[in-house]
């Protein structure tokens, strides 16, 4: 995705209320071998920009000026109950460098599952997203996740995804978690002992 922004040359929190008047959004990119830089961006078009799941997992071409950059979207602070964007900060990514990105989760497959068409029971979804570890030009938009081979006293674990290649998910130590779950119609995971387990993890489908 393409990022139009301006350099910013008033601070101050006068200057970003005249800015925010305006229909403008304070903002500032770091990172890398360069000083940080302060910028502005148009209100509305960063506005629905946040409104897309790419804008917050995908590396970002940013102009500035002449001046173009490889970025990712870090932290953006919103009104309390305004639809009002009130700052955004960008890092500068190197193509060489791993990032540490957090990727969302599609899940597909989950009403063909056994689990859910023959045996009465559903699926749950443990997490919505996983950090990861890759080259920029590596990062992925999501991470796919296919659900219809679980059965009732399974769960999916992150050791049955198919990740793209150049891609590992950071764990924080965690040894294999859980993505999703199968729950019976109560609420209750699996059955019998391997319900009270968690489950016994999937065999990832064909």
């Amino acid at each position: 995705m393409k990022v139009v922004a301006f350099e910013r040359q008033a601070q101050g929190t006068g200057a970003s209320r005249r800015m925010r008047r305006a229909g403008k959004v304070p903002g500032i990119v770091y990172g890398g071998e360069q000083q940080p830089q302060l910028i502005e961006l148009d209100h509305n078009a960063l506005f629905h920009a946040l409104k897309k799941e790419q804008f917050h997992s995908s590396v970002l071409d940013l102009t500035v000026g002449e001046q173009q950059s490889k970025v990712l979207l870090k932290a953006f602070q919103v009104h309390p109950f305004r639809k009002e964007v009130l700052h955004v900060d960008f890092m500068r990514v190197a193509a060489d460098r791993k990032i540490a990105m957090k990727v969302p989760l599609h899940f597909k497959g989950a009403e063909e599952s056994p689990a859910v068409k023959l045996e009465g029971a559903m699926i749950s979804h443990v997490v919505s997203e996983l950090e990861v570890s890759c080259l920029p030009a590596d990062l992925p938009e999501f991470i796919e996740v296919d659900l219809s081979g679980l059965h009732k006293g399974q769960s999916l674990h992150v050791n049955d995804l198919k990740l793209p290649q150049g891609l590992s998910v950071v764990t924080h130590g965690a040894d294999n978690p859980a993505i999703a779950t199968v729950l019976s119609k109560g609420g209750e995971s699996g059955s019998g002992e391997e319900g009270a387990e968690g489950g016994a993890p999937a065999t990832p489908a064909a």
